[in-house]
């Protein structure tokens, strides 16, 4: 019972590691307990082998002005960075050495765009979501790990948005189901789709916001159960209610009885 209980312990601890970078930090993906990826302002992407002992400045040189979101570790050797931004600055960047070579995948060519996060289901299938343009959300899919295409998007509601919060306004499982959350006056909805992006079904949560800067910020799923938080960024302390959660993949969201409050 002893051991039990050292070993619960220390699985609930955390360990402050030393990054060797003064940006903030956005983006975090781990591969195993050895091997995870970090990005974030200034074009910053940091790698470590030997379970954070030690992290490494693999950040791309043309990159400076990036700010990488999110990034999505596909294998030890193989990433993938998104940089948030508007217009040409949302980009998207592939390495297959470990961060010793980039290459530039796609850039954003609408000017009003903005994207907000990836997710890949395995090394050669990923999604990319972004705000919408001309009134439908922008849903880039990939099926070889290198070319990214557009989709017909979902149309998006007036006022109604998504947040480039470290890419967890996006989640995928399964084989090729994904789900997206909104914020923004129109937002606080839940997409999901069965086949890649290509079709999506859209939900309307109990999570209302009533701010351009409110809405879900983040979206969880494990099999049939999920979860989506949020609330008010401009407000953090005046916010309560923020958690919603589904026991239908989605298709319904409810208010748990007990939750914490604030942002």
């Amino acid at each position: 019972m002893l051991l039990l209980a050292a070993s619960v312990a220390a699985a609930q601890s955390w360990d402050i590691q030393v990054s060797g970078t003064t940006a903030s930090l956005r983006g975090v993906s781990a591969v195993n307990a050895r091997v995870a990826w970090a990005s974030g302002a200034k074009g910053t992407i940091l790698r470590t082998g030997d379970g954070g002992a030690t992290w490494q400045n693999v950040s791309p040189p043309a990159a400076v002005d990036m700010d990488f979101r999110d990034i999505e570790a596909v294998s030890e050797q193989v990433a993938i960075a998104m940089s948030a931004g508007p217009g040409r600055v949302s980009r998207l960047y592939k390495t297959v050495d470990s961060g010793a070579n980039w290459m530039l995948l796609k850039s954003n060519q609408e000017l009003e765009g903005f994207w907000d996060a990836i997710a890949t289901w395995d090394d050669m299938h990923g999604i990319l979501m972004g705000d919408p343009v001309d009134g439908r959300f922008t849903v880039l899919t990939t099926s070889d790990g290198l070319n990214w295409r557009e989709q017909i998007g979902p149309k998006a509601e007036k006022g109604e948005a998504a947040f480039a919060a470290s890419g967890t306004a996006l989640v995928v499982g399964g084989t090729r189901e994904a789900w997206f959350a909104t914020g923004g006056t129109g937002g606080g909805r839940v997409f999901h789709s069965e086949d890649a992006g290509k079709t999506w079904m859209v939900v309307r949560t109990p999570l209302r916001p009533s701010a351009e800067g409110s809405g879900i910020f983040s979206i969880a799923m494990a099999g049939a159960r999920g979860v989506a938080v949020g609330g008010d960024y401009m407000k953090p302390a005046e916010s309560s209610g923020n958690i919603v959660v589904s026991d239908n993949a989605g298709g319904k969201w409810s208010v748990p009885a007990s939750a914490p409050g604030g942002y």
